[in-house]
């Protein structure tokens, strides 16, 4: 009897915890977002994006583009870019942020040299690096869980930078989305 009574004192000691969880939560609240970048088909390429919300200030997410048109003088094949964003807004998530990222990424092994006698242009395999880079952006979500984003980040090569043209990336965005 002792012991029932002892384990039924405790299920209502978790339950009483759990209660007062969760009346401070938001039953709205939404953590996920998919993103399309609205600037990357200008360029020939597709970019789309997740993002997971970790509280009201902070996310993790990770973005992956690819060059679908060689013609348009891009020399980025893709990337896929995790990075971590620190929002400054009043609202969950939104508003002013500045993110951090790494950047896994392919580029064409594209070289000029330039001597005093002449120019020189030659043309290796493709470089696969990795960059580190930081950005500033905004973000503006609707109650209905559109998001609206524009950001731009900037960040340099790692490793192999001396094996073609390209020491730096840059990440351009104007994007559309939903939260859910």
């Amino acid at each position: 009897m002792k012991k029932t009574f002892l384990l039924l004192i405790i299920l209502f000691a978790f339950y009483s915890v759990k209660a007062q969880n969760e009346t401070g939560a938001n039953p709205y609240q939404r953590n996920n977002e998919i993103k399309l970048n609205l600037i990357s088909p200008l360029m020939g390429a597709l970019e789309v994006g997740y993002e997971r919300l970790l509280n009201k200030n902070s996310s993790l997410g990770i973005s992956a583009f690819k060059v679908y048109d060689h013609s348009t003088n891009y020399d980025m094949n893709y990337y896929i870019s995790p990075y971590y964003r620190y929002y400054f807004g009043k609202k969950y998530a939104s508003g002013f942020f500045a993110e951090g990222f790494g950047m896994f990424t392919s580029i064409d092994g594209k070289k000029v040299y330039d001597t005093a006698d002449h120019l020189t242009f030659t043309e290796n395999k493709d470089v696969y690096d990795l960059a580190l880079g930081a950005g500033l952006g905004w973000k503006l979500v609707t109650k209905k869980g559109f998001l609206f984003e524009a950001n731009a980040a900037y960040g340099r090569l790692v490793f192999n930078a001396n094996k073609t043209d390209h020491t730096q990336v840059v990440k351009l965005g104007l994007s559309i989305g939903y939260r859910f």
